[in-house]
Parts: structure tokens; sequence; C-alpha cells
């Protein structure tokens, strides 16, 4: 059940990402994936066209929203949801460009807003990518730490769900709530555990092992914090840029796998336990 190559995290121009989700799939399947999630930021507007273009292409259909795998994209509670997240991000647009303005670089709310295919989706990914095209800065990497990152001009928080909030959504739109690339977090051990302990108390059931920020001993760590909390087990390379990511959409370490003993997330899934059994 180890060896199926799923990648069930990445991101499309309806969020942050800069391919369309047929794109996105056509990709997928060039790079052997056999089994992809659509994982967008607080939208699920791209997902009839990934469904569509993924079962014309052969892969496995999964319903997906950033760490809910197996989604009803039209279930009111998680509709109404993220449509409260999506509301606060217009407003943190325009302060993020507020607070650059106030550093000199004028009209970056204008430059983010006409490089987000979604306009209802601006985030610090567009920002950035418009202060590298005015040459404001090198690359992507570099705005982050001089303008979006806490403490500097360009920052401001935004009010994102709470995390039995968002287990909920999911849950009770038929999904699985995974945790994503938690080796990204930077928290402390016990804080950590906290995070775990309070997920699966809400009725979380899944954890990213394998992913693109992680290095083999995050792989590691997580599959046995996974065996520890009883959580199933996923991989996705969290692709949103051919030439921003860090990995390719499919194109994980060791391919396919997931480490043994492990239960992965798709052996809920009748569709992808089917792809094993060929």
């Amino acid at each position: 059940m180890h060896s199926l190559h799923a990648d069930l995290h990445s991101h499309s121009t309806a969020s942050d990402g800069t391919l369309e989700p047929r794109a996105l799939a056509q990709r997928a399947k060039a790079n052997g994936v056999e089994l992809w999630a659509l994982t967008d930021h607080d939208e699920v507007c791209g997902l009839p066209a990934a469904r569509e273009a993924a079962q014309a292409l052969g892969l496995a259909g999964a319903t997906v929203h950033i760490v809910g795998l197996g989604i009803d994209p039209d279930h009111p509670e998680l509709s109404a949801g993220i449509a409260g997240i999506r509301a606060g991000r217009e407003q943190r647009a325009r302060q993020i460009g507020e607070g650059l303005a106030q550093v000199g670089i004028r009209g970056a709310y204008e430059g983010a807003i006409a490089l987000a295919p979604n306009p209802n989706l601006v985030s610090r990914t567009h920002f950035a990518r418009w202060l590298v095209q005015r040459g404001i800065v090198p690359d992507t990497p570099s705005v982050f730490r001089r303008y979006l990152t806490e403490g500097k001009p360009g920052y401001v928080e935004h009010r994102w769900a709470g995390l039995g909030e968002a287990v909920r959504w999911i849950r009770s739109s038929g999904g699985i709530a995974v945790i994503a690339h938690p080796g990204r977090y930077k928290f402390t051990p016990s804080a950590e555990y906290a995070l775990f302990s309070e997920f699966k108390a809400h009725g979380g059931e899944a954890v990213e092992v394998v992913t693109g920020s992680h290095h083999a001993g995050d792989v590691g760590k997580y599959a046995d914090m996974a065996a520890e909390f009883g959580l199933l087990a996923s991989r996705g390379s969290d692709f949103h840029d051919p030439d921003e990511s860090r990995l390719d959409l499919g194109l994980l370490p060791d391919r396919p796998t997931l480490p043994r003993g492990l239960t992965p997330v798709w052996s809920r899934w009748p569709q992808a336990l089917a792809l094993e059994g060929r």
C-alpha cells in the first residue's frame, strides 16, 4: 500500500499557484503521478476543472482543499467558513500595500492584484512576485525575509480559521483533515506535541510525512509522530510554480514511497486501492 505515486498538496491559479488546474493535472500525469490533489488556499473553484482533467487523463480523483482531502466543495458549512476567511484577505492585501508604501515601495497592491488570477485571493506570494519582477529584490525568499515576515514593513497578520474550526469544516463536508508540512512551523517540541494532541482531539486524521520542505530527518520524525498519534500518512510536493517551487509536481524524494509501517491516507479511497491492486 506504499507504492502508489501520490502527490496530495499542490496549488493552482485559483489561489497562489501559477498554473491553471488543467495544466496542473497534465503536469502531474506527465511526471508519473497516479493520485493527485489540488489543495488551493481558501478556495474550491478550481476543483471542477481539476477533477474533469484528472479523470480525462486517468488520474484517480480526490476532491481536496488545503489540509482537507476528500471534501464536498459544495457543503454549506465548509463554503461559509472559507468565504469568511477570504473576506479578510482583501483588507489584508491593502494593508500590506500601505506598509510597503511607507518604506518607499508604491503601487505594490495594484501590482499584486494584476498578478493574481483570482482577485479574491491576493496573497503575500503575489506581492513577492511583483517585487521580484520590479527588480526591488532578487528572488521571492529575499522578499519574505526583508518585507513580508513578522516585524517587517509589509507584514500584516491575518485572522485564519482556528484549528478546531478548520477540522470541523473538513469533517462536516466528508473530508479527512491533514496537518500540512509540519516541519515548517518551527515549534518547540512541547508546542508541536500540543498541536498534534489538539488536532487529534478535534478529529484530525492525517499528517504530511513526505513533502517538499521535509528533509530525511523530518520524514523519520513525522513518520514516528504519525504512528504515535494514530494518524494516516500523506505526501505532497506543495507545488506552486515550475520555477519557484522546491520540488516539481510529483517529483518527491524516494518516490513513490512512504515509510513502512504507516497507513497511507489514500487507504480510505476505493479508487486509490484499485490503482494499487493493478
